[in-house]
């Protein structure tokens, strides 16, 4: 390997590489923003599980608030990961020409993110999955897939954004 290192170098010097780019690590093409509406609703049961807590046995419900505050900070740090896939891997210059917002929206959703692992909020919580349905909404757009609004059907409530097709 200490031979070809140093010819390689000098085989680029003299040939550099040609640039590419690619919008991701590994140019799959597969994106979807369901992954950071689950986890922003994940988010939402974990308020809904600690506000509802029989509270009768108190080291029993310090165990489960403590675990419920564990899935509950988990899932807001997946939906930030989804997020920032979503915003580095996927969106393009031309998606920021057209929605010139889009920035402040990821900036604020993963703001949100963060203000739920440091409390319990059931109205934050709201405001995260809103927020992660706007950029779901936005990113079908550029696919030029209508989308709908529609119940998640899970036992938090709260709505997702679904391809209309």
């Amino acid at each position: 390997m200490k031979f070809t290192s140093p010819l390689l170098r000098a085989l680029d010097r003299v040939s550099p590489p040609e640039k590419v780019s690619a919008h991701c690590d590994i140019p799959c093409g597969i994106y979807d923003p369901h992954a950071a509406q689950v986890a922003a609703l994940t988010v939402l049961r974990m308020d809904q599980l600690i506000k509802g807590l029989d509270r009768s046995n108190a080291d029993l419900a310090a165990m489960q608030i403590a675990r419920y505050t564990q899935t509950k900070e988990a899932h807001a740090e997946i939906c930030k990961r989804e997020l920032d896939i979503l915003w580095h891997d996927y969106f393009r210059p031309e998606h920021l020409e057209k929605y010139p917002d889009l920035h402040t929206k990821f900036w604020n959703a993963n703001k949100l993110a963060s203000r739920n692992k440091q409390s319990i909020d059931e109205d934050a919580a709201n405001q995260l999955l809103n927020a992660v349905n706007e950029i779901a909404e936005i990113f079908w757009a550029t696919k030029n897939v209508p989308t709908r609004r529609g119940p998640s059907n899970q036992t938090a409530g709260g709505e997702f954004v679904y391809p209309a097709n």
